[in-house]
């Protein structure tokens, strides 16, 4: 199994192209800001998801798994400010496939912890 079978990661290249429609849509004035720290921190989701699996251990794909939550919550983080700034809606987004990317997320550490 590589991390292409994970539905996480199948889930986080889906929010990766969320994410770039959403861009569309933002001031051009933000391209430098708020557009490049947003597509930085929505592509790491599934790139740390995928170089966990990679990985030789368990140890370093839950450590991975981590920093693609971290990565997930940074992202959550600027999509809040985003709808606080009226630029887009941005609650469907974070409540519907975010949500759900940390669900799956959680599930997986767990079930890799009690693996090891």
């Amino acid at each position: 199994m590589t991390h292409k079978d994970l539905k996480v990661w199948k889930e986080s290249i889906y929010l990766v192209i969320d994410i770039y429609e959403l861009t569309k849509s933002l001031p051009s004035d933000e391209k430098y800001n708020l557009i490049t720290q947003l597509k930085r921190s929505v592509i790491s989701v599934p790139s740390n998801i995928a170089e966990g699996a990679g990985r030789s251990s368990t140890k370093e794909f839950i450590r991975f798994i981590d920093i693609a939550n971290g990565s997930l919550s940074e992202l959550e983080t600027q999509l809040i400010i985003i709808d606080k700034m009226d630029f887009y809606k941005t609650e469907e987004l974070i409540d519907g496939r975010i949500t759900s990317i940390r669900k799956m997320l959680y599930q997986l550490k767990k079930s890799l912890s009690n693996k090891s």
